[in-house]
This record gives structure tokens, sequence and C-alpha cells, in this order.
């Protein structure tokens, strides 16, 4: 239901959900929204939340799939997901509720904190970021949500080839 090319642009990493981010690298993410707060990143720049599970900070995923269900009370046809590059500094792990550095670890030397998938942080059991500096964050792209028909005649058209070229290597008359 979302387009996207996952190949990062030269010299950018990309890095699965299940990878442990590094320090000091730079990531595509994604953050999803609502069209007209989008509207208002694209004029301003992200701004910082006043809190959330880690606290203060921009929550992003590596996870397009994660970002495209928020916000979780929008229909997805006014959402829209920011795909952004991310300059991720000083990275610490949050794998558990009640963690010593859950909402204090910017102030112990971190830029990003990182809950991995699956560690009881997050109810979906994605990974989730969250960046103290929004300055750390560049914006690369808006992504939009498929029309479902648009979809359907892609997957098709993807799907009758795959069949021609099959029947081609295999001189099978169609």
């Amino acid at each position: 239901m979302w387009a996207e090319n996952d190949f990062p642009p030269p010299g950018q990493l990309l890095l699965a959900s299940l990878d442990v981010p590094g320090d000091d690298k730079v990531y595509t993410m994604y953050h999803g929204t609502s069209k007209q707060a989008a509207a208002i990143i694209m004029k301003t720049g992200f701004k910082q939340s006043s809190g959330g599970m880690l606290g203060r900070g921009v929550y992003l995923s590596r996870d397009l799939q994660k970002a495209s269900r928020y916000p979780l009370e929008l229909d997805v046809s006014q959402r829209v997901v920011i795909k952004v590059r991310v300059n991720v500094g000083k990275v610490v792990a949050i794998n558990r509720q009640g963690h010593p550095l859950q909402k204090t670890w910017h102030y112990n030397g971190y830029n990003t904190a990182w809950c991995p998938p699956n560690c009881g942080m997050v109810p979906s059991g994605l990974e989730e970021d969250c960046v103290w500096d929004p300055n750390r964050i560049k914006v690369i792209d808006i992504i939009y949500p498929q029309n479902n028909q648009q979809c359907f005649w892609i997957l098709l058209t993807v799907g009758v080839v795959l069949v021609l070229a099959f029947a081609l290597l295999h001189n099978i008359t169609v």
C-alpha cells in the first residue's frame, strides 16, 4: 500500500530493523504523520515532542510499515510518511520498560535512543528510535499511500510479465 524505493542514496547505510545501529552513522528512517503536520515539518523542520515513552525527541522508525501506521487515529488517506536521513550520533539501546536511562538518555551523553524489536517497549514489537536534536534529521522525501486499485493493476501487470517470461524461457506457448 505504501510505495517506496528502499535503496538508499550512495554513501548512506540501509539498516534493517533487527540490526543494532552504530554510533555516528547515517541511516534512512521514517516518520509517520498527518498531511497537515507534514506541510509544517517541510516548512519549519522537525520539533521535539514534549514527551513519550523515551521522553522528549523526534520519534522515528527504520520500518516503513510501522511509520505508515501513524497517527493511529487518522484514516490512511490522511497520513503520509516522511523519509529522512539521520546522523544518529551516540546511540543507547533502551531494551525494557523501566530502563534506568529510559527518559534521561540525552542527559547521559546519548543523541539517539533505540528500542530494539520485540523488547517489550513498543506494543507492535517493531523497533523505534528517538532522536534528541532535530538538526540531526534531514528530510529526503514524502511518501503517500497508494490507491489500492493502482496497486492491484501494478501487481497484475508484474504477474503477467512474469508468466510471459517463464513461458518464453521454457518454450511454452501462451
